[in-house]
């Protein structure tokens, strides 16, 4: 995979980052389907009456389907030998994603509305918004026009971000995708404010951090006991633990607050303020220091993030079934 060194690589992607956003529009579904936000909507706040995560799992899904491939609903394909496709949910960052019922009810309602009008991508990026102003976070104008692949990449999902890399790890795969300033991480990143971990995903950091049966200087004390008694070694691994221990299903920034407290739960969340020396320590702390600017620069990184490599125009198609290409 490259990293976007060679600097006529890196001018070449840019412009072609640039060429996809000009493509989308906030307004792409006005004529077409221009109920599609209240569609949405209505399902999704029947889905968090029976779930308060599924705010955190849909704004997880977004985030995972833009670092393969870019934002085209590849990650929603199920396996089909028939054509080709080997899951993207079969990658291992991605065998703890959920929400996908969520999804097929989304599209069902749009295509009963406006049948092979919304792709499954824009479901994924206008239902993130929702749930997230839903959970008490900020709104910002979604871009719309993405397309559906026709493809998956399996082997591509090693390119997603995971809990337990270090800073220069994930900063490699934030730039890999386009997303070179270090507040569009921290700010996504801050996504982290609601959803749970499993123990499976930080219980290295509790126990055997460093190979010697230590653990992670950067947890707090008190916090590192508390994990303890919730992720015991050798109990079960699949059990959840809040990703914000002070206000787990808000949309806030006691994020920040807790990192500059050492109660981040995942080493990729401590690492962005205990990391010496690090870009992210500032924006840490100013985003501790303002919810409001947060808020606004969180707003923007998903629009970043959602402009990664669009198919758009006549690349892709609009699916009929999120979990499968159309027919022929």
């Amino acid at each position: 995979m490259s990293w976007f060194r060679i600097t006529t690589n890196f001018l070449f992607v840019a412009l072609m980052f640039g060429a996809s956003n000009a493509q989308l529009s906030s307004t792409f579904y006005a004529t077409t389907c221009p109920n599609v936000s209240s569609i949405v909507r209505g399902i999704v706040e029947q889905a968090r009456n029976n779930d308060a995560r599924i705010g955190a799992r849909l704004i997880r899904v977004h985030f995972h389907d833009c670092f393969v491939n870019g934002c085209d609903g590849s990650l929603l394909l199920d396996d089909s030998a028939p054509d080709g496709i080997q899951s993207e949910k079969n990658g291992n960052p991605n065998l703890s994603t959920g929400g996908y019922e969520v999804v097929d009810d989304i599209k069902t309602a749009l295509e009963n509305v406006c049948p092979g009008v919304v792709s499954c991508a824009d479901i994924l990026a206008i239902a993130s918004q929702i749930l997230v102003c839903l959970d008490g976070g900020p709104t910002w104008q979604v871009q719309l026009g993405r397309r559906d692949s026709r493809t998956a990449n399996l082997a591509g999902t090693s390119g997603i971000p995971l809990g337990n890399e270090t800073l220069d790890r994930i900063s490699e795969k934030f730039r890999a995708v386009g997303l070179d300033d270090p507040t569009d991480l921290v700010a996504l990143s801050g996504a982290h404010t609601f959803g749970r971990a499993r123990c499976v995903a930080f219980r290295n950091r509790l126990f055997n951090f460093d190979g010697a049966g230590n653990p992670d200087p950067t947890i707090d004390p008190t916090f590192l006991q508390t994990l303890r008694q919730n992720c015991p070694q050798g109990g079960n691994g699949n059990a959840l633990v809040d990703l914000d221990p002070t206000t787990a299903d808000g949309f806030d920034n006691n994020y920040f607050t807790n990192l500059q407290n050492n109660r981040g739960l995942l080493t990729s969340d401590q690492v962005l303020f205990s990391t010496t020396g690090a870009e992210t320590v500032a924006i840490v702390n100013r985003f501790a220091n303002s919810q409001a600017d947060f808020f606004d620069t969180f707003g923007q990184a998903m629009i970043n993030m959602g402009n990664i490599r669009p198919l758009t125009g006549n690349n892709g198609e609009i699916r009929s079934d999120c979990r499968r290409i159309n027919s022929n």
